[in-house]
């Protein structure tokens, strides 16, 4: 059997070769996640102050680590164009004669990526698209032939919850994968059909457990300046209103038009419902400032030594940005994203440095921290649109987005588990050093597709995703869950996201050393990462390379 590893360091002996454990040092990685999320960097905004201190400082870093610069031009980034809006929504909902008072923030968010500085929804029909999804594939169309046209659509989040027939007290495996959430659960797909769909407002209901966060992670992601890529159209061909409501205010909407919630949840799993009229109106008025932003991905290179193989890549990345300032909680407004994602920032270059340390590959690796990952994966889309290195020469993208801090764990999970090769190389590292792989243990809130190795999965390029293990050495059994379910609940996309004197990178450290073997083996690999069957991108990348590699 071949040697995975070469250039080794440090070894460690196994069955039948020998492997490289990298220097990858945990006070160091913290030292990198402490400047990140420090309060002088004003929560890592894109286009302010913040933007300005993080890119020099990630630059630094890399080019200290003995890295050159990414960009085929000579630089260190790309340059990505974006537009800033803040709105400031009024609405009004009228239903059956009487008006339902909303307060903004409180019942309701709404804003418009229409790139113009007033936008106008008067009298907007109101009616209840269920989910909000059409799937042929699963024989599931929640508009059928009504047309929304000009109206604004309500419509509840996450994918249709299909009972199983069998057993009520599960989901249907065969409708959108049962607990799995696919694609047609995220809140950008609904916004994208109800666009094609041509209406007027784009409305989802709020609900804590099917979406995976409570209220305020609405409220405070969906307010103040919103970022977005800017078309030829400016944007015109979105829904001119997308927004979220929160449950209560659903309930009381819902109960004015003469309907019943929870009946119509329960007719919205099923593949005979039809759209509900409810009997009202809604009216938006948003008055916005614009402001041209432009913002950077930064990007890093370790060329690799074959003189073949070195334009192949292997595309590290994480989101260097967070939310800046914002509305305050218990006095405090920098948002400074400490885990999210100063961790995963930190991450690119504690593995930059270890990749250097021991040689470089047969490939490059392009270390890339993206833009904008907290306004919709607009940096990472943005590269993927745009790629500085061919994507039908990007053999995998290995994404970071949150480290674990909680201590080491013997197993690691897989996000979208099942989905390519990677997994398999991953599983092979991960058993090297008594570890196991493990599934995501809450795939109905969808983490595949909320992080930016998406954006390179749309595009076919196959991608791994870890997050934390649940199995925690030394801990009580559910000490994971109550860990992840008190970060959700206290920190998450809040200013309360700070380093913590607790926290123990010992777990962090052993997971990047199983995505550092993944990547050194495909850098030096003689074969490809593939999608395996049944995954919807596998067709994609194989459109793309015109056979499999």
């Amino acid at each position: 059997m071949r040697r995975l590893l070469p250039f080794c360091l440090l070894t460690v002996a196994c069955a039948q070769d020998t492997i490289q454990v990298p220097q990858l040092d945990g006070a160091r990685l913290l030292a990198d996640i402490s400047v990140l999320a420090h309060d002088s960097l004003l929560g890592r905004a894109p286009g302010t102050e913040g933007e300005t201190k993080t890119v020099a400082f990630l630059t630094a870093q890399f080019a200290a680590a003995g890295l050159e610069p990414g960009n085929p031009d000579g630089t260190w980034v790309q340059e990505v164009d974006l537009v800033g809006i803040t709105g400031t929504p009024t609405a009004t909902l009228t239903v059956g004669g009487r008006s339902l008072p909303v307060t903004h923030l409180d019942d309701y968010v709404a804003v418009s990526r229409h790139v113009v500085p007033d936008v106008q929804v008067t009298e907007s029909e109101l009616v209840f698209v269920g989910y909000g999804v059409v799937a042929p594939e699963f024989g599931w169309d929640d508009y059928k032939d009504v047309d929304v046209r000009g109206k604004t659509i309500v419509m509840l989040v996450n994918d249709p919850a299909v009972p199983d027939a069998s057993d009520s007290t599960r989901l249907d495996p065969a409708a959108f994968r049962g607990d799995a959430m696919t694609y047609y659960g995220r809140w950008t797909y609904k916004y994208e059909i109800a666009a094609e769909r041509g209406a007027a407002g784009a409305i989802i209901i709020h609900e804590d457990g099917p979406a995976g966060y409570p209220w305020e992670v609405v409220r405070g992601g969906w307010s103040g300046e919103r970022m977005d890529t800017r078309s030829a159209d400016g944007n015109i061909g979105r829904a001119p209103v997308e927004g979220w409501i929160t449950a209560p205010k659903a309930r009381e909407l819902f109960t004015a038009a003469g309907q019943d919630f929870d009946a119509l949840k329960r007719a919205a799993t099923r593949t005979d419902f039809r759209p509900v009229p409810l009997g009202g109106t809604a009216s938006f008025a948003i008055a916005q400032e614009l402001r041209d932003v432009r913002s950077s991905n930064v990007v890093a290179r370790l060329p690799g030594t074959d003189p073949v193989l070195r334009d192949e890549v292997i595309v590290y990345t994480a989101h260097w940005d967070h939310f800046g300032i914002g509305e305050a909680v218990d006095g405090d407004s920098i948002y400074n994203g400490a885990r999210d994602n100063a961790s995963g920032t930190a991450a690119l270059i504690e593995l930059a440095r270890a990749f250097v340390e021991a040689g470089a590959p047969k490939r490059s690796i392009v270390f890339l921290a993206v833009t904008a990952e907290e306004q919709g994966l607009l940096g990472s889309k943005w590269y993927a649109e745009q790629p500085l290195y061919p994507l039908e020469r990007t053999l995998a993208n290995i994404n970071v987005d949150v480290l674990n801090a909680w201590g080491p764990t013997r197993d690691v999970v897989v996000v979208g588990s099942g989905s390519t090769s990677l997994e398999d190389i991953l599983a092979t590292m991960a058993a090297r050093e008594d570890r196991v792989l493990a599934p995501d243990p809450e795939p109905s809130k969808g983490f595949f597709y909320r992080s930016d190795h998406f954006e390179f999965a749309k595009q076919g390029v196959p991608a791994l995703y870890v997050d934390e293990g649940d199995e925690y050495i030394g801990k009580a059994a559910g000490y994971g869950q109550e860990k992840r379910d008190d970060w959700t609940a206290r920190l998450y996309h809040k200013p309360q996201d700070e380093v913590d004197p607790s926290w123990e990178m010992a777990g962090a450290i052993a997971d990047l050393r199983l995505l550092y073997y993944v990547g050194r083996e495909v850098a030096d690999g003689e074969t490809w990462p593939t999608w395996k069957d049944g995954t919807e991108f596998k067709a994609v990348r194989e459109a793309s390379l015109g056979t499999t590699p």
